[in-house]
């Protein structure tokens, strides 16, 4: 079993849509430049999401754009880091689970892996940095892992596992505030993306724990 985490914004944009009945592609969009997400999008007969400032996209990576999608949305959400990390995880896990993790899901998330039984590997997925690409730390994700961890309630967790837990359990009692001061945060709100980040912020808001299967999230029954 393994849950990725990408708080700001690609798990989070998996939940909202999944919630409203909408199937989300994952594709590994390299970035700027790369066309193959628009041919992606085609062969499966889906939408492509693409970014929020684009007029000519009807659905972007925001999650407040994607709580308006209607139900049975086939939806192509191409993001570096947690599309990617999802896309990556189905390929190298064979028969394992994949599952979208966020704050909004987080108790969802924990109690679908449960069910699953085995080991759960946790993943937070980390941003990359404007420009130049390199990866970089992203407290959000931790956060978001953390939650989904405390919530599963593992008997024996590993250090990364506690250390993880332990940050959330800090920063729980003001999850938006955190979230708007970190590096993600602050970037979305530079752009006049606010509600992004307090969509992002809200704990336990939702019931959906969407899995991948067959190359596409869909809510788990």
């Amino acid at each position: 079993m393994v849950v990725v985490v990408d708080v700001l914004r690609f798990t989070t944009c998996v939940d909202v849509a999944v919630a409203r009945g909408a199937v989300v592609l994952p594709y590994p969009w390299a970035g700027p430049g790369d066309e193959g997400a628009a041919a992606f999008a085609a062969a499966q007969r889906a939408e492509l999401a693409g970014r929020r400032e684009d007029p000519a996209t009807r659905w972007s990576w925001s999650p407040p754009d994607l709580a308006a999608s209607p139900p049975a949305t086939r939806l192509v959400l191409p993001s570096p880091n947690g599309s990617a990390l999802a896309f990556a995880a189905a390929a190298e896990a064979g028969a394992a689970t994949v599952l979208a993790g966020c704050l909004r899901n987080a108790t969802a998330v924990a109690g679908a892996a449960r069910r699953s039984g085995g080991t759960v590997t946790v993943i937070a997925a980390g941003e990359r940095w404007p420009g130049g690409g390199k990866l970089r730390p992203a407290v959000e994700d931790l956060l978001g892992a953390g939650a989904v961890l405390a919530a599963l309630g593992a008997s024996a967790p590993s250090p990364e596992a506690r250390a993880a837990m332990a940050a959330f359990e800090a920063a729980r009692p003001e999850l938006p505030g955190w979230l708007a001061g970190s590096a993600s945060g602050r970037e979305l709100a530079e752009r006049g993306w606010d509600d992004d980040v307090a969509v992002a912020a809200a704990l336990d808001v939702s019931g959906t724990a969407p899995v991948l299967r067959d190359g596409a999230f869909v809510a788990a029954r």
